[in-house]
C-alpha cells in the first residue's frame, strides 16, 4: 500500500484543485478552453517524452499556457465565435501529441505514453507529490490574492467591469491557472480526462446549490470524493486511473442532478 500512498494522495490533491478550478470555468463558459488546454498538455508531455532532455512537466505548463493566452488573439485575428477557434486548436495539439508519443524512444513510451494518455496508479512518484502539493499551493494562493476580483467576476461580469474591476486582467489569472491545474493534474488522470475532472464535480456542485461561495467550497469536496472513489475503482477492477476517477466524478454529478433541489423546483 506504500507504494500507492504517492497517487493516492497525488490524486487527493488534483481532485480538490481541478474542482476549485473548474468552478470559474464552468461559471465563466470555459469549458472548450479546458478540453484545449489538456489537449495542449498532453502534447507538451508527450514532447518531453521525445527530447529526454527536456521536462515533460514544464513543457505540459508552457503548452496549456500558450493555448490560454493566444485564444484572444486568435479570436480577434480570425473573427470566428471563440469555440470555433477552440474547435480547430485542440485536434492540432491532440494530433502533435500522439505523432511525439509515436516517434518517443521504446523505452519511453514504455514507462510514460500510456500515463499520459489515461492516469496511472503507479505512475506517480513521491517527488511528484511534492510537486503537485507545491504548484498546487501556489495556483491557490495566486487565486486567493484576486478573490474578491474574481469572486465578483463569478458572480456578474458586467457588474464587476462597472465596479471598475479590470475583468479581462482577472480572466487572464483565471486561465493561466487553469492551464497550470491541467499540466500538473495530467499525470494522475490523464490528457484524455483531466479536464472532466473541473467540469463534472464543479457542475455538481452547482447543481446542488445557489450561494457562489458554497459552491467553491463543496466542489473541492465532491473533487476529492470523486479522487478518492476512482482510486479504489482502479485499485480494485485493475482500470486506468483517470478512467476510474471520471466515472466517480461522472456518478457524482447523475446525483447531484437528480437530488438538485433547482430540478424539483423547475
Amino acid at each position: 500500500m506504500s507504494l500507492l500512498a504517492p497517487t493516492l494522495v497525488g490524486s487527493l490533491l488534483a481532485g480538490v484543485l481541478c474542482a476549485t478550478m473548474g468552478v470559474f470555468v464552468v461559471r465563466l463558459h470555459l469549458s472548450s478552453l479546458g478540453f484545449a488546454m489538456s489537449h495542449a498538455a498532453f502534447a507538451g508531455a508527450a514532447l518531453g517524452l521525445l527530447v529526454p532532455l527536456l521536462d515533460p512537466l514544464a513543457l505540459a505548463i508552457a503548452a496549456a499556457v500558450l493555448v490560454a493566452l493566444l485564444l484572444g488573439p486568435l479570436v480577434e485575428a480570425s473573427r470566428f465565435n471563440p469555440d470555433t477557434v477552440l474547435g480547430a486548436v485542440f485536434p492540432v495539439f491532440m494530433a502533435l501529441g500522439l505523432i511525439f508519443v509515436h516517434l518517443a524512444p521504446n523505452g519511453a513510451v514504455g514507462s510514460g505514453a500510456l500515463s499520459l494518455l489515461w492516469g496511472s496508479v503507479l505512475g506517480v512518484s513521491k517527488g511528484d507529490v511534492v510537486r503537485l502539493a507545491v504548484l498546487a499551493g501556489g495556483v491557490l494562493v495566486l487565486l486567493f490574492a484576486v478573490g474578491k476580483e474574481a469572486l465578483a467576476l463569478l458572480l456578474d461580469r458586467r457588474l464587476a467591469a462597472a465596479a471598475g474591476i479590470n475583468t479581462r486582467f482577472v480572466t487572464y489569472i483565471i486561465l493561466f491557472l487553469t492551464a497550470i491545474t491541467v499540466a500538473v493534474s495530467l499525470k494522475i488522470t490523464g490528457g484524455l480526462l483531466v479536464y472532466t475532472m473541473m467540469i463534472l464535480p464543479a457542475s455538481a456542485a452547482f447543481a446542488l446549490l445557489h450561494d457562489i461561495k458554497k459552491v467553491l467550497l463543496l466542489a473541492p469536496l465532491l473533487g476529492a470524493l470523486a479522487s478518492l472513489g476512482g482510486f479504489f475503482l482502479s485499485l480494485g477492477a485493475d482500470l486506468p486511473i483517470g478512467a476510474s476517477i471520471t466515472l466517480a466524478a461522472a456518478g457524482i454529478l447523475l446525483l447531484a442532478v437528480a437530488l438538485s433541489p433547482k430540478r424539483r423546483r423547475g
